[in-house]
């Protein structure tokens, strides 16, 4: 994840902005680099690679000035060189990025019409060279911002800092977080109060669409519609903390809440956002063409993961795909012939159960490939291809972004197999990467419904029994959710393919059984709403979670419906992951049990 901060401080900043960033390595980077007014003209330095190698050229080559941005970068568009690093600067901008402006192409495109002339490869950019041409125009620096803005599409989080504007700087939110630090006479900005530690313990957070104009005397908010608002400054004990909750009350609520940001730093270490292509991070030691099976591993919320990418392999490659609970495979004694591909999934890459699963898949000469959130780990050590998932620390035992983060890394795979069995085209990998590359912007919609979802928990909460219904990849998330709602808020709930519904699980419906439909409008979307209808007729309360054709279509009278955004119905799991999430949350909170740390359950299952 990359890392911003600013600083609007009484003493040089060069040095306080690479401590500040520091703190942000657990993010994971690979560039970074600082900006600072000195003598009211901008000024940087930027390398590729560790923050030693930044520190080297600071010392080599020291910077001056009051005012400074500074940034750790996970490259998106363009690779992790220098020419790439953040802070992007012309003469009279300077600006720092996290997440993906997914209109950069169109934007860039009008830019070069008009004679722009660009440096880099990356999307940041053409943030620059908006707002620089404003300010050629003599637009203020406010009204250029704010003029911008209103131009960018996706799930992004800006710094700026202007020459000749010592006492000025702004930053701006739509998803990925942004918190301001309160000092004495001075300001600050930062990717979370971890950053801000060392300067102040006095936070405010933006929240999505909000942007703000900060100078040494404090700082003025705006929302999405550009009306002024307060946002609560908070007390923070954070120098000394390395992962710390922000300001939510629980750090399930703040992973549910970082997963449009996790999710795009993920998918931009498997998509070339340039030229719409999937490109694996490592050389594979096999080819796609001659894997006749593929067979994956992992237990719990990983194994849902799966569950879902057997659909999408055998969707987009035409690939055979064989599911199994870890703790089933390792005794079973599974045939696996030479030559076959076993993909193992586990956030934290230590369960025993996998762990053992893959030395049995080895030990048959199958190929091993591992999708693991720590890369060091002992799965990922084992494994011939390592495919990391780019969530960074997940404290909550009940998985949120690591289950996003998984299922983005695994759709990319699928989409690399598809074209290289040559079951997708050109036109088709450039199609599902488009999808892929708006995944983060919609789950920051699909955030939006936390109200609604908050006011329906209070009745879920009530309840002793809740079931789960949905098609095709829709199907495993059914089982994630009711997996969601046992782990935290100890509701018994079961989650079933909605075709199910009349063999058996129909007889459980009465009025006390709330029904939770999980069914973008798709092509069985039809037969979905005849299920819906048979647990209509027997007075069961339906919570259907639908996008707004499919809310208009779902004419049910006991109906409680949660709109999630339009989009193509082959990654929804990703963004309908959201509200299913929310949902157990928000019910947990309300039963009033331990979130973070459910009864019985352990982060990582180290033992049988």
């Amino acid at each position: 994840m990359c890392g911003i901060v600013g600083i609007l401080g009484r003493a040089p900043v060069a040095e306080q902005l690479v401590d500040s960033l520091k703190r942000l390595e657990y993010r994971g980077y690979d560039s970074a680099g600082v900006a600072t007014l000195e003598n009211g003209a901008l000024a940087r330095r930027r390398a590729e690679g560790k923050l030693k190698n930044l520190e080297a050229r600071l010392e080599a080559k020291p910077l001056g000035g009051h005012t400074g941005i500074g940034h750790t970068r996970w490259a998106t568009h363009g690779r992790p060189t220098e020419n790439n690093a953040h802070p992007h600067a012309t003469e009279r901008v300077a600006v720092v990025h996290n997440g993906i402006i997914e209109n950069f192409r169109e934007l860039r495109e009008g830019l070069e019409a008009k004679g722009t002339v660009f440096s880099t490869e990356t999307d940041t950019e053409v943030v620059v060279h908006l707002v620089d041409n404003l300010l050629k125009g003599g637009v203020a620096p406010v009204e250029a911002v704010r003029a911008v803005l209103s131009q960018l599409r996706g799930a992004f989080a800006l710094g700026l800092i202007f020459a000749g504007e010592d006492d000025l700087m702004i930053g701006a939110r739509n998803g990925p977080p942004l918190a301001i630090g309160h000092g004495d006479g001075e300001m600050y900005l930062g990717s979370d109060a971890i950053a801000l530690g060392p300067f102040t313990d006095t936070i405010s957070y933006l929240e999505d669409g909000d942007w703000v104009v900060l100078n040494r005397k404090g700082a003025t908010i705006f929302d999405k519609d550009n009306a002024i608002v307060h946002r609560e400054a908070i007390k923070h004990l954070t120098a000394t903390a390395l992962v710390d909750k922000a300001n939510y009350r629980h750090f399930m609520a703040k992973e549910i809440h970082e997963q449009p940001e996790v999710v795009g730093h993920t998918l931009a270490r498997y998509v070339d956002m340039a030229t719409e292509r999937v490109t694996m991070p490592v050389k594979l030691p096999f080819d796609f063409k001659n894997i006749q099976r593929v067979s994956i591993t992992a237990c719990g919320t990983a194994s849902y993961a799966g569950f879902v990418a057997k659909y999408w392999l055998e969707r987009l490659a035409r690939l055979p795909v064989e599911l199994d609970v870890a703790s089933e495979f390792r005794y079973r004694e599974a045939p696996l012939r030479k030559g076959d591909l076993a993909v193992f999934i586990s956030q934290s890459g230590e369960t025993a159960d996998t762990l053992a699963a893959l030395r049995y898949a080895k030990a048959q000469g199958a190929y091993t490939l591992s999708v693991v959130n720590v890369p060091t780990s002992t799965i990922a050590r084992e494994s011939e291809v390592v495919l990391p998932t780019l969530a960074g620390p997940e404290i909550g035992v009940a998985s949120t972004k690591a289950f996003t983060c998984q299922l983005m890394v695994l759709a990319s795979l699928a989409v690399a197999a598809g074209k290289a069995r040559g079951e997708l085209s050109d036109a088709d990998e450039a199609k599902l990467v488009h999808s892929l590359v708006e995944i983060p912007r919609l789950m920051s919609e699909a955030l939006t419904t936390e109200p609604h979802i908050e006011k329906l928990a209070r009745e879920i909460s009530k309840s002793r029994d809740v079931l789960y219904l949905g098609r095709g990849t829709s199907y495993p998330l059914a089982l994630e959710g009711a997996l969601k709602l046992k782990e935290i808020s100890y509701i018994h709930a079961e989650g079933y393919a909605a075709g199910e519904l009349k063999h058996g699980p129909i007889a459980l419906i009465d009025e006390h059984m709330p029904v939770v439909v999980i069914a973008p409008y798709d092509k069985v979307f039809e037969k979905t709403v005849s299920n819906m209808q048979e647990v209509a007729a027997r007075g069961g309360k339906i919570i259907l979670m639908t996008d707004a054709r499919g809310a208009a279509e779902a004419t049910i009278q006991s109906l409680v419906t949660i709109v999630m955004p339009d989009m193509g119905a082959t990654f929804a799991p990703m963004v309908y992951a959201v509200p299913v999430q929310l949902l157990a949350y928000h019910t947990a909170v309300v039963m009033g049990t331990d979130v973070d740390q459910p009864r019985n359950l352990a982060k990582s299952v180290t033992v049988e």
